[in-house]
C-alpha cells in the first residue's frame, strides 16, 4: 500500500512497504536539472550529484563508500533532464544508515575546492567519452534541434566550458535556489515500517534549507523538419530521427508505448525484422518514446555501415509511411500491447523499481503512481485509440533527424530521400 506523509518542514514524503522484501530503496528527489540551468550553469546539476559523493562535513569520500560497502548496499545518483535522485538500497535492518547517508551527501556536501578542480576533469572526460560515442551524438545533436529554443535543449552534461568555469559560490548559489524544502521528495519503497522511517527522516533532514517548490515552463518545440549531418570518423552512420510525441500525464502515451513496440521495440517490431533479420542492413534498430512534463518525443535509431545507410533510411521512413497509411494490424497490436504489459510487470520487480516509480511521479506530476492504475491504462489503450494517433506522431512535419559517422559520401542521397518523405508528408 502506498502511503504519504510531509515533515515538519514541508518535505514531501511518499513510502510503499512490500512485506515480501529484505531490501528496501530509499531515494531524494530533486527538482535540479538541466532544464532549470541557462548559459554559465549548463551542467551544474550532474556536477553537484558528482560532487556529493566527494565528501561531506561528517565524511569523506572514502568513508562513503567504505560504510556503504560494509553492508552490501548500494548509494548511488543520477541526473536527468528535469530531476536529480540520489538513493541507496541496502537490508532493512541497514536503512537508519540509509538515511543518514543520504541526507548528509544532499544536504551537507564539503565542496572541497582541490576535489573541485579534480572531478571537473572527471567530469569534462564523461563529456568527452560522449562525444566519442557516436550514438550518444546523434542522440544529443537530434535532441538539442528538436528542443533549439527551449530549456530542454540544454545538455545535461553541461560543455568542458561550463564546467571548468564552476566556482564554490556559484554552486552554493544553486543548491541554496533549488534544493529547498519544496523541490524534494523522498520515495522509500520494500522492507519498512513508514512508523520507523518518519522519525529518521524528520530528524536527518530537519536542516534542509526552507523554500517554496517550483517548476519551470519546458515549452514545445518548434514547427518545422531539420537534417543535421556530423562528420565523424566511426565505422557506422549513426542516426536519430525524432517525431512527435505528448507530454508525461497524457492517455496516448499508453497508445504511443504500443506503437512504438510494434514499429521497433522488440525483436519481433517491424523495422527490427524487416531491416535487421530480413535484410541485414542494421545490427541495431529501435525506437522508443520519451515524455517530459510539458512535451514529448518518439525517437528511430539505426546504426549501419555508410553504404548501407541510404537504403536503411528509406526501409525506415517508408515502414513508418505505410503504418502512418495502413495502421496496426490486430495481430500485431495484441502483441505489442501483450509486451508492453509483460516488460513493465518484470521491470518492476524489486524495491528500486517501486521507488522510482513512486518517486518520480509525485516530484514531476505531484500524483500517486500503482501498478493497477497503469496496468489499466495499458488494457484501456484500443487498436483504434492506436491507429488514431499515428497521423500526428508519425508525420514529417515536426522531423528532426541527426546523422553522425562516415556521412560525406551519402549525405546528397540521405538528404534526398529525407526531402521525398517531407512532400510525400
Amino acid at each position: 500500500m502506498i502511503q504519504q506523509a510531509r515533515l515538519t518542514n514541508g518535505i514531501r514524503v511518499i513510502m510503499e512497504s512490500m512485506d515480501n522484501l529484505r531490501s528496501v530503496s530509499i531515494g531524494v528527489w530533486v527538482n535540479a536539472g538541466s532544464v532549470y540551468e541557462s548559459g554559465a550553469d549548463a551542467g551544474i546539476s550532474h556536477f553537484i550529484e558528482h560532487m556529493v559523493f566527494k565528501g561531506t562535513a561528517r565524511r569523506s569520500a572514502a568513508d562513503i563508500a567504505a560504510e556503504m560497502d560494509a553492508v552490501g548496499g548500494n548509494l548511488n545518483a543520477f541526473t536527468a533532464k528535469e530531476c536529480t535522485c540520489f538513493y541507496a538500497k541496502v537490508l532493512d535492518e541497514n536503512l537508519p544508515l540509509a538515511v543518514d547517508m543520504l541526507s548528509d551527501i544532499t544536504l551537507h556536501p564539503a565542496l572541497d575546492q582541490e576535489e573541485m578542480e579534480k572531478e571537473k576533469r572527471v567530469v569534462i572526460e564523461e563529456i568527452l567519452m560522449s562525444e566519442d560515442s557516436p550514438e550518444d551524438k546523434a542522440f544529443e545533436t537530434a535532441g538539442s534541434a528538436y528542443y533549439e529554443g527551449t530549456v530542454l535543449s540544454v545538455p545535461i552534461l553541461g560543455s568542458a566550458e561550463t564546467v571548468s568555469a564552476f566556482t564554490r559560490d556559484q554552486i552554493l548559489s544553486y543548491l541554496h535556489r533549488r534544493y529547498v524544502t519544496g523541490n524534494l521528495v523522498i520515495a522509500c519503497a520494500g522492507s519498512f515500517a513508514p512508523e520507523t522511517l518518519l522519525p529518521l527522516l524528520e530528524d536527518a533532514f530537519r536542516d534542509c534549507l526552507r523554500g517554496e517548490g517550483d517548476m519551470i515552463e519546458e515549452q514545445e518545440p518548434r514547427e518545422g523538419h531539420r537534417w543535421l549531418f556530423v562528420p565523424k570518423d566511426t565505422e557506422q552512420v549513426n542516426a536519430c530521427l525524432m517525431l512527435p510525441g505528448y507530454r508525461l500525464d497524457t492517455p496516448e502515451n499508453f497508445s504511443l508505448a504500443v506503437v512504438s513496440n510494434a514499429l521497433g521495440g522488440s525483436m519481433s517490431s517491424r523495422l527490427f525484422q524487416k531491416i535487421r533479420e530480413e535484410l541485414g542492413l542494421a545490427y541495431s534498430v529501435y525506437t522508443y518514446p520519451m515524455a517530459y512534463r510539458d512535451t514529448g518525443a518518439i525517437c528511430l535509431y539505426f546504426g549501419c555501415g555508410e553504404k548501407q545507410a541510404a537504403k536503411t533510411l528509406q526501409l525506415a521512413l517508408e515502414e513508418l509511411d505505410r503504418l502512418r497509411r495502413d495502421g496496426l494490424l490486430k495481430a500485431e497490436f495484441e502483441r505489442s500491447r501483450a509486451q508492453l504489459k509483460g516488460s513493465f510487470l518484470l521491470g518492476m520487480e524489486g524495491s528500486g523499481a517501486h521507488m522510482n516509480a513512486i518517486g518520480k511521479r509525485l516530484l514531476l506530476q505531484n500524483k500517486e503512481f500503482t501498478i493497477e492504475d497503469t496496468l489499466s491504462a495499458i488494457e484501456c489503450v484500443t487498436i483504434d485509440k492506436a491507429n488514431g494517433i499515428l497521423d500526428s506522431v508519425l508525420s514529417p512535419r515536426r522531423a528532426i533527424l541527426a546523422a553522425v559517422g562516415p556521412i560525406q559520401g551519402v549525405q546528397q542521397e540521405m538528404q534526398t530521400i529525407l526531402n521525398d518523405w517531407i512532400q510525400r508528408g
